[in-house]
C-alpha cells in the first residue's frame, strides 16, 4: 500500500501501476497454461495419428489444440481491456479529485 503523503494523485497513480503489473502477471500465467495445453494436445494428436484405430481422435486434439491457438491472441485482447478500464478508471478518479 502506499503511504500518505497528502497527495492523492500520486496514490491513484501508485495504485493503478500496482493493479497494472498483478494483471499482466496473472495473463502471463494463463499465457502459459494455453501454450502448455496446446503442445499437449498437438503431442496427443501427433502420437496417436501412428495408429489407424486414433486417427479419429488425433484430429479432435488437433481441433482443441487449435481452438486453443484461438484464445491465445483474445487473452491478449481481454487484457488490454482489463487495464484500459483500469486506466480509464484512474482518469476519471482523476477528475473526481480535481472538482
Amino acid at each position: 500500500m502506499s503511504q500518505q503523503t497528502g497527495n492523492n494523485d500520486s496514490e491513484i497513480e501508485f495504485s493503478s501501476k500496482n493493479h497494472e503489473v498483478i494483471i499482466h502477471h496473472r495473463y502471463k500465467f494463463y499465457y502459459n497454461v494455453n501454450d502448455v495445453l496446446i503442445a499437449v494436445w498437438f503431442i496427443l494428436g501427433s502420437t496417436l495419428f501412428f495408429w489407424k484405430e486414433t486417427e479419429t481422435i488425433a484430429i479432435w486434439f488437433f481441433l482443441f489444440g487449435s481452438i486453443q491457438l484461438l484464445i491465445r491472441p483474445l487473452m491478449r485482447i481481454f487484457r488490454e481491456i482489463h487495464l484500459k478500464k483500469i486506466r480509464s478508471g484512474k482518469a476519471d478518479s482523476d477528475d473526481n479529485i480535481s472538482k
